[in-house]
């Protein structure tokens, strides 16, 4: 005789303010929403093919993100050239996308500009951003034509110490931070305008004889959600051209803003969905052309550059994760393991997912914790979204998730997973899953510690 009675369970009293919004503005129901597929290609033989936890990338979303951005300055601005944030993501078949809608390269270190230049990328269309270059990934770039963005003056001295070992005049932009009207103020890189620092710098420039000024970078923040900052930052750049070019008779020839566009993530804690809070990119790109506009002389179009990042690819991004075990935390809670945690979602850390599953649920919702598979407390993707009850094997779709979660995970307790990319119903792998060899390859074991 079949026993079909259902395993028991302790019941457990919760208490739901049904129907209430709370803090964070958000119904305490969870939304049932499903996702069978990523442009056409099924969650089920996505992870049949690839397995689990995965990194899914829609090469459409990602064309259409980076024309619309560049229609919406084009028919504002008359020269406009955008440069690819690698730090975003860079992942070599990413990159190519965005070279191939005619984006430059923007690398903050030397790993990153080695991988533009492997990728095929030319050094004149590299800007060499960042905090830390060392004195050979200086010369290194300087002989191969590329963008140099100074970050305080003790890379003035090392830039002349190059000048003269190569025996030529290098050009050069310096990095501005400044009040644009936002808080926190990003003022740990760069030179201070209010202060006069920058002006300093300039004028540092000038007495070493070495170097050549010809362009100004600023990059506010990340994440800015008021376009007017913009408007402000590249109204007071022009203005400190100009003052340049009175005092010092500097010309300079190209303006970076710099990025910090934010995507349709939802920041924890705020109070309105990303679709009302988020402004379209034609809202930035109308008020620097007005900035711009306002402090220009009449017909000076100097050339601008847009490093974006975030705002360009996270919604392209998914991570297809697996609930592989749930229990009932002390509180009442209820937790499920997933296949992937921060390891793989470092921004976790500062916006809430949206979380789809891959078939319809049925049952009450309840707070719950997604957890993920490591040893460490701190190992949560979300907590307080009502979820239904998940069976052993449910597959999730957390998203967005394109920027920073590639460059910024970790290889510890897992293997990272691999990631793939759907280009018209075709999936192509982009990075392969690890296994124990790349953990080893560069390790060494004295041979009077080998067991055998």
């Amino acid at each position: 005789m079949t026993n079909n009675k259902k395993p028991y369970v302790k019941p457990t009293i919760i208490k739901l303010q049904s129907g209430l919004m709370n803090k964070f503005g958000v119904s305490p129901y969870y939304a049932r929403k499903v996702r069978s597929n990523i442009d056409g290609v099924s969650i089920e033989e996505l992870t049949k093919q690839f397995g689990s936890p995965l990194f899914v990338f829609s090469e459409k979303t990602i064309r259409n993100t980076i024309r619309e951005a560049k229609e919406a300055f084009a028919t504002r601005y008359p020269n406009v050239t955008f440069s690819w944030s690698y730090k975003t993501n860079y992942i070599d078949a990413i990159n190519a996308i965005y070279h191939q809608e005619g984006s430059i390269a923007e690398v903050v270190s030397e790993m990153e500009y080695d991988k533009a230049r492997k990728l095929g990328i030319s050094g004149e269309n590299i800007i060499f951003n960042g905090p830390h270059k060392s004195i050979p990934a200086l010369k290194k770039a300087v002989q191969e034509g590329a963008k140099i963005h100074i970050d305080h003056f003790d890379e003035i001295d090392d830039l002349e110490t190059v000048a003269a070992e190569l025996n030529k005049e290098i050009p050069v932009a310096i990095r501005l931070n400044l009040d644009s009207g936002i808080q926190p103020q990003w003022s740990r890189f760069g030179f201070n305008l209010e202060s006069g620092q920058a002006l300093d710098a300039v004028r540092r420039i000038n007495m070493g004889g070495k170097l050549r000024l010809n362009g100004l970078h600023c990059h506010i923040g990340t994440f800015i959600l008021e376009p007017n900052a913009y408007k402000t930052q590249t109204e007071k750049m022009v203005k400190f051209a100009y003052e340049l070019e009175d005092m010092l008779g500097i010309s300079i020839e190209y303006f970076d803003i710099g990025g910090g566009f934010p995507s349709k993530s939802k920041l924890k804690g705020t109070y309105l969905p990303p679709d009302v809070s988020v402004p379209p990119i034609d809202n930035y790109a109308e008020k620097i052309s007005q900035g711009l506009f306002n402090a220009l002389k009449p017909g000076h179009f100097p050339k601008l550059y847009l490093e974006t990042g975030r705002g360009l690819i996270d919604e392209a991004g998914y991570l297809i994760t697996t609930v592989f075990a749930s229990k009932r935390l002390p509180d009442g809670r209820k937790s499920y393991v997933l296949d992937a945690g921060v390891n793989l979602l470092f921004t976790a850390t500062w916006y809430k997912f949206t979380i789809e599953t891959d078939r319809e649920m049925q049952g009450l919702g309840e707070p719950a914790l997604l957890n993920g598979p490591l040893c460490m407390n701190i190992d949560i993707l979300d907590e307080g979204s009502m979820l239904p009850p998940m069976k052993r094997g449910t597959r999730l779709i957390l998203s967005p998730v394109g920027a920073y979660n590639v460059t910024q995970w970790m290889q510890f307790i897992e293997y990272r997973p691999a990631v793939v990319l759907i280009n018209e119903n075709q999936v192509e792998i982009i990075r392969e899953k690890e296994d124990l060899s790349d953990i080893l390859r560069r390790e060494r074991l004295p041979k009077r510690l080998r067991l055998a």
